[in-house]
């Protein structure tokens, strides 16, 4: 008697997949997300409007990252500011690595990875508009309306969360992490941002990646080809297969 593929059952394996995936979706994560992005505002409105002490502590790491400035250091940070947006940043990345998912049979994967990358971009924008905080005097690139919250490094968090849940390996993390750091450190190097429009775009990145993520997580782990029990009725008999 054939395999009947509707009646199968997560292997124990599956079954811990099934767990992760509830507990991603329960509300607190969805709650704790919207507190980051929270506080990113909070941030924002804070530095614009009030300044203070950590309008000193923005003034005194560019201050600092200025007397550094030099050749070894330009070509790394121009590297960082084509690739972190604009044309590459925002429409090439984001497609060629939408298109590598889909090539690996990740659908779900890949529309996460889509509207990650997009609701990040449009909450970055909706935030400098509406906070209007002046750039740094001393920039050495040409850049948009707005220093708060730094989208290069919104972007960057928001591929290191999603390419980390993704994938979920440790070095994809690590690497995530570098790069966030980098981008951090290339914007406030040009002088395109304050030390704290970096950090609100890295919360930014992070918020909206974990938001985005409840209600994908169920679909996202079934992607990464969990192994299945398929039983059957007649035999009672359990034999491994993969869902893929």
């Amino acid at each position: 008697m054939p395999l009947e593929p509707y009646d199968q059952v997560p292997a124990p394996h599956g079954e811990r997949e099934e767990r992760v995936a509830r507990r991603v979706q329960r509300r607190w994560w969805v709650f704790s997300a919207l507190g980051v992005i929270g506080v990113a505002l909070l941030l924002g409105v804070v530095v614009t409007v009030r300044g203070g002490g950590l309008v000193r502590l923005d003034e005194s790491f560019m201050a600092g990252l200025v007397d550094r400035r030099g050749p070894l250091w330009d070509g790394p940070a121009l590297f960082f500011d084509t690739f972190g947006a604009g044309v590459v940043g925002v429409f090439v990345v984001p497609l060629v690595v939408a298109a590598l998912l889909l090539l690996h049979r990740r659908p779900w994967g890949a529309l996460y990875w889509v509207l990650a990358s997009a609701v990040s971009a449009g909450v970055v924008q909706v935030l400098k508009n509406v906070l209007g905080r002046s750039r740094p005097d001393d920039i050495l690139v040409s850049a948009d309306f707005g220093s708060f919250p730094s989208g290069h490094t919104a972007n960057a968090a928001t591929i290191a969360v999603v390419l980390g849940v993704l994938l979920r390996r440790t070095w994809v993390w690590v690497l995530g992490a570098l790069y966030v750091v980098a981008m951090l450190l290339s914007r406030t190097y040009l002088g395109a941002h304050w030390l704290t429009d970096t950090i609100g775009g890295t919360l930014v990145g992070v918020g909206v990646s974990v938001v985005l993520l409840a209600p994908f997580a169920h679909r996202v782990l079934r992607e990464r080809g969990a192994p299945w029990i398929w039983r059957s009725p007649d035999r009672g008999s359990q034999a491994g297969v993969s869902a893929r």
